[in-house]
């Protein structure tokens, strides 16, 4: 037995050891290994072992107890479960002997769960599905989760877009009060009989889209003025079907956008209003918001004026039509050549004069999809932008521009479209990077328009020895959108919106209800910072969704193109980090990344040319490369990796001057 003098010792460790302990609410922070870390309010982050990280998902907010360990560091162990915001996910299911487990589809969660018996709701091995959690697992760490529905499997035609919709929560139906709501404005709502609106049926608008479009949603007319021609831009009027405050506003906001993916759309609009009552369809009266525009001879938006009108599209005419009639091959359309040689004219003064005093986007080569009845890639194309195609763009951004100079006059709260160019925290590095490549330029404030335009020209500038507008693409920021008028750097232009697209774009629609209640002298103050805000972030998961569906069904085209193995394809190095590289294939546009960091030699980067250096290779933005297809990455879904061929990227021998100066002599 242990004497009081020892009872009396054990008693004060136990109490020192207490003392030693700190309890605290904390967040779960998981890893791509097994053990996480607990994220304190005062933004301390402890270690959690991986024995405890079985207790607990990525995300949950616990209770931990924070403990020294005897080798003086300092850990966490989960006490209780405050809250578990994991709602539900998908993932794949898999087998191990007769347990079937989930494999979630989630970054930091990787970790089987198991599905018990009377939870798989008929799942097969390889099925793809979405799933809940049944049994958390802070008790005894073994969570446990439930089917909700199965997705499909790798067999599935569209499987890519399907999981794709599933894994980031797109909606792909509508609700009962929506739909009610719905059916009840078709029956009440005339908006061609409000007084408001102005009849332009006697204008000879047209539509110019691709032949299968049935969301049409801008129709076009100009006629000749005495100093340069009169456009008009008639857009589409959702916002006259649906109500502010209404569930199918709602549910539209919550849209944000048509997401478009390859061989399935999912529209933003209800079909009822997006491809019948609201579409400018051939023949039908249509309530329209149009833009009149002003353009002088010289290309000039000029005066303008927004008019709730009413109008009739007289034809329905296909981009290749318009394309093959403007370049003379295509007679058929002299119907309808009084309203398209005008808007030709109209179209090169516009973009004659966007070309010398904004900045227009540079030629790329595009490629074309063409899918299989399985939903899968069967070729790509390329193919080079069509006049027509041009035509339309250079009227929509004229529209665009007057919509975001209405709002400025009207002190709207957006929302504008603002591109601030460089990053303001990467001024200093783009001085340098001016210095370096454009000392003429350094000196060019990049903060400013007339500064931005003038450096964006001098890196595209066909003198210049090296790539250098793909080298600063690290340095840009991307388009936001925001409640006061802000410069678009990357247009060169004082302020922007969009306003063109009110049946596929949520953006668009909140400007001409912006519009509208102004024209209605109302206060155009309808935008917070929430919406956009939470508008951002809708825009954001439907560009995530796409792209990895994009990327799933690339990976499984490249892996087609690879057999038998050893096909080799020819590329350009797009994109340069100290990992390795980006390529994007000639033949066919699809990119990948060729990893360098288990290559046997050492590379070096540079980001200021832009270059990975070994002994033997160099790399730069722009350079031919010829690669391999590999597989996907793991942990980024579905990109594609390339290897490199043997002998790709060496460097040119070096010439010994001494030698080659005795040549010259004798």
């Amino acid at each position: 037995m242990l004497n009081q003098d020892s009872l009396s010792q054990l008693k004060g460790l136990k109490s020192k050891m207490e003392a030693e302990k700190e309890h605290a609410d904390a967040v779960i922070k998981g890893t791509q290994a097994r053990y996480g870390f607990a994220v304190l309010e005062d933004g301390r982050e402890i270690f959690i072992p991986p024995d405890e990280m079985l207790k607990a998902f990525p995300d949950d907010k616990v209770r931990v107890c924070i403990r020294p360990t005897k080798d003086n560091k300092t850990i966490a162990d989960i006490e209780k479960l405050l809250d578990s915001p994991l709602g539900d996910f998908t993932g794949r299911c898999v087998r191990k002997g007769k347990a079937v487990f989930v494999e979630p589809d989630l970054p930091q969660l990787k970790r089987w769960l198991f599905i018990p018996p009377h939870a798989r709701n008929g799942v097969q091995e390889g099925d793809y599905v979405r799933c809940a959690i049944l049994r958390h697992p802070i008790r005894d760490g073994k969570p446990q989760a439930k089917v909700l529905s199965v997705v499909g499997d790798e067999h599935t035609p569209g499987i890519e877009n399907i999981y794709s919709m599933a894994k980031y929560h797109l909606s792909t139906a509508w609700s009962s009060a929506s739909k009610k709501e719905l059916e009840q404005q078709l029956a009440q709502c005339k908006p061609l009989e409000t007084e408001r609106r102005r009849d332009l049926t006697d204008l000879e608008f047209v539509t110019v889209d691709a032949a299968k479009t049935q969301d049409i949603d801008d129709a076009l007319y100009a006629e000749i003025s005495s100093d340069g021609w009169t456009l008009f831009v008639a857009i589409a009027d959702p916002t006259a079907y649906i109500a502010p405050d209404s569930e199918l506003h709602r549910d539209v906001a919550a849209r944000g956008t048509s997401v478009y993916f390859h061989g399935d759309v999912l529209p933003m609009l209800p079909e009822e209003l997006s491809q019948d009552t609201c579409a400018l369809s051939e023949g039908s009266d249509r309530p329209a918001l149009v833009c009149k525009i002003a353009i002088s001879d010289t290309g000039e938006v000029g005066e303008f004026e927004f008019i709730e009108a009413t109008v009739r599209s007289r034809a329905k005419l296909s981009y290749y039509a318009v394309d093959r009639y403007l370049n003379g091959q295509y007679d058929e359309l002299m119907s309808h050549a009084t309203p398209l040689e005008a808007l030709y004219q109209v179209y090169r003064a516009l973009r004659a004069n966007r070309e010398e005093n904004g900045l227009v986007m540079e030629n790329r080569q595009e490629f074309r999809w063409i899918m299989g009845d399985n939903k899968q890639i069967d070729r790509i194309e390329p193919y080079e932008k069509l006049l027509s195609q041009k035509l339309v763009e250079e009227c929509m951004i004229a529209a665009n521009r007057c919509g975001a100079r209405f709002l400025t006059e009207h002190q709207a709260s957006g929302p504008f479209v603002g591109h601030r160019g460089f990053r303001p925290e990467r001024l200093g590095e783009t001085r340098k990077f001016l210095e370096m490549h454009l000392p003429a330029l350094a000196a060019e404030d990049a903060s400013t328009i007339e500064g931005y335009r003038a450096i964006m020209r001098g890196l595209v500038d066909p003198a210049n020895p090296l790539p250098l507008r793909p080298m600063v693409n690290r340095l840009l920021t991307r388009a936001e959108l925001v409640r006061e008028p802000t410069p678009h750097m990357g247009m060169a232009l004082e302020s922007y919106t969009n306003c063109t697209s009110p049946l596929r774009k949520y953006v668009d629609f909140l400007v001409h209800q912006q519009i509208k209640s102004a024209l209605h002298g109302d206060s155009a103050t309808l935008v917070s910072s929430e919406t956009l805000k939470q508008l951002s972030e809708r825009l954001s998961i439907s560009r995530s969704a796409t792209r990895e569906a994009e990327r799933w069904l690339a990976s499984k085209y490249l892996a087609r193109l690879n057999e038998p193995a050893g096909v080799t394809f020819k590329g350009r190095v797009i994109h340069v980090n100290s990992s390795g590289f980006n390529v994007r294939l000639d033949d066919n546009g699809l990119e990948g990344f060729v990893d360098l960091r288990k290559d046997p030699e050492k590379f070096s980067y540079d980001k200021w040319t832009a270059t990975l250096t070994s002994t033997t290779r160099r790399f730069q933005v722009e350079h031919p490369v010829e690669v391999s297809y590999k597989g996907v990455d793991g942990e980024n879904p579905y990109q594609s990796l390339f290897t490199l061929v043997d002998g790709c990227g060496l460097k040119p021998p070096k010439t010994d001057t001494r030698k080659e100066s005795e040549k010259e002599k004798s």
